[in-house]
């Protein structure tokens, strides 16, 4: 799925925290980054953030509850 313009990075790590099942960052080359790893988030903070917002990123959720909960994310800023 993707995800456009985020501003609140705080509350995207948030709900990904609250995910049940594995959250993957897919990189452009197709590189998986398992999200639920604060290590992989502060790395990712690092790289993708630097402007203070996500101009875009591709996930893979694996739980269908996850998956509503970053859409209610997206949509809903819940």
């Amino acid at each position: 799925m993707k995800i456009q313009n985020v501003t609140d990075v705080d509350k995207f790590f948030k709900v990904i925290d609250e995910c049940k099942g594995t959250v993957e960052l897919v990189s452009p080359d197709g590189d998986r980054i398992n999200l639920k790893s604060k290590l992989a988030q502060y790395v990712s903070i690092a790289s993708i953030f630097a402007n203070g917002y996500i101009r875009e990123l591709d996930l893979v959720a694996h739980e269908k509850e996850d998956i509503e909960r970053l859409i209610r994310f997206i949509y809903q800023g819940e």
